[in-house]
């Protein structure tokens, strides 16, 4: 298998715009293909200037007009980022500037660049894996610290390595089990359908790791759904403030206030988080509280963590109502005991609805304490989901999609090497979790599923 296909329409010169639209100080025009060279030798004035040496010069455009002093960089093949010969113009970040350079190179020859189709030369020439190119739109769109590391390991080939690794895997198994189709006659070691079970065995236990760390990607690149949960006037939308750091809610002593939902979204630590305060649970609602308390059953339903807000220093007969104590999960919830800084009341009542091993933290909107903690807790519960730092990585829906082929097609391999099935059969399966396996980094050829992923990156990237 390889990791590249046939070029079709990436064979001409491309060229755009690789930094924001829009006023800077500077921008950035990127081309690359195969008259690169070519025009990069006329903005010279007739030699190609020396690969990875900036130039400063005149832009003149096809008819001899200045449009910018810049700065030119080539890049000889194979030593791009799109293994093309590629050349880099820096000008003003004045947008007109920036657009007639990018006019003059469609002037010249070169198309203007897809979306993506930067990076996409760069996986069809070798240059990164698959893997690594989706990486690539991660390190750009990271909110958060994590997701930032998360994003510069995968580029940096991590995933790639590991599946490559339950690749040869595969590989020496399959290899095994097609002697004996292929050569059933040859004087060969009787068949250990055993070695073939423990490498299976092994591979799905690294698969099911891999896996696993679905639900991490997930809160790096959409954010730690937050629900702040209580009854009324437990202090909930003193909570909201006192981590956003500013009045985004309404604050008032009668109970009740919130009868919807606000969203904010704030950096706790490394991590993103979409902080939701919602109405509170009241025993005896009004008709408005009754819809407000609907919403937070929804929130409740897609929450990543919960924070359980109890009033402190009056906490409530009946700690969540029976509705909501038996649906959330408690493995979600750090328990806020608010209103630290007034006399604390009677807490058996409540503690004795609170199941074991639920973190509790005292705190105090008014004074601070224990927000720190709370925060240091927070980070704890979403680093603890990534599993041990050196070992992080943050697969997307494409990967786990491909790991749940790939492991159905292993387990159909066990069962038949249970039944002492067909070798041929067997076979089969071993080749559908290997081509699963590939799909991750690319080394197999599906030019739809390619041509989607890369639209979805920006252009000049």
């Amino acid at each position: 298998m390889s990791l590249r296909r046939p070029m079709t329409r990436h064979d001409d010169t491309i060229a755009a715009l690789a930094t924001p639209a829009g006023t800077a100080a500077l921008a950035m025009v990127r081309v690359s293909g195969p008259r690169t060279a070519e025009i990069a030798a006329t903005l010279a004035g007739g030699k190609c200037p020396t690969p990875r040496r900036v130039r400063h010069l005149d832009y003149r455009n096809v008819a001899g007009e200045v449009l910018d002093d810049v700065v030119v960089t080539f890049f000889a093949s194979p030593g791009s980022y799109t293994g093309e010969d590629a050349l880099e113009i820096s000008c003003h970040g004045n947008p007109m500037i920036s657009q007639h350079i990018v006019e003059d190179m469609l002037a010249r020859g070169c198309r203007l660049a897809e979306p993506g189709e930067f990076t996409q030369r760069a996986f069809l020439h070798g240059k990164m894996d698959l893997s690594q190119a989706e990486a690539v739109m991660d390190v750009i769109h990271a909110r958060s610290a994590r997701a930032l590391e998360a994003a510069h390991r995968q580029l940096k080939g991590g995933l790639g390595r590991r599946v490559q690794a339950l690749v040869e895997g595969l590989l020496a198994a399959l290899a095994r089990v097609e002697a004996y189709i292929d050569f059933p006659d040859e004087d060969l070691p009787a068949e250990d359908r055993g070695l073939v079970r423990a490498e299976c065995d092994r591979i799905l236990r690294e698969i099911g790791k891999l896996s696993a760390t679905s639900r991490y990607g997930h809160l790096l690149r959409e954010g730690v759904a937050t629900v702040i949960l209580g009854a009324p006037n437990a202090g909930k939308s003193s909570l909201l403030n006192a981590l956003v750091g500013s009045e985004r809610a309404l604050v008032s002593p009668e109970p009740g206030t919130t009868r919807d939902f606000i969203e904010e979204r704030l950096q706790v630590g490394p991590h993103w988080l979409r902080l939701i305060d919602t109405a509170g649970l009241n025993p005896s609602p009004a008709p408005l509280e009754r819809l407000g308390m609907a919403k937070t059953r929804e929130r409740l339903d897609e929450a990543d963590l919960v924070l359980l807000v109890v009033d402190g220093a009056s906490p409530p007969a009946l700690l969540l109502p029976a509705d909501y104590a038996e649906r959330i999960a408690w493995g979600t919830v750090i328990l806020v005991r608010n209103k630290a800084d007034l006399p604390a009341a009677a807490w058996s009542a409540v503690a004795a609805d609170v199941p074991g091993g639920v973190t509790e933290i005292a705190t105090s909107t008014v004074t601070g304490a224990g927000l720190d903690d709370l925060r240091a807790e927070i980070v704890r519960r979403i680093d603890a989901v990534g599993g041990e730092p050196d070992e992080r990585v943050a697969i997307n829906v494409r990967h786990a999609d491909a790991l749940a082929a790939a492991e159905s097609a292993l387990r159909a391999a066990r069962d038949k090497l249970a039944a002492d099935g067909p070798v041929e059969l067997l076979a089969s399966d071993l080749r559908a979790a290997l081509d699963a396996l590939g799909a991750i980094t690319g080394r197999v050829d599906n030019e739809r599923m390619l041509d989607h992923l890369f639209a979805t990156f920006c252009i000049g990237k």
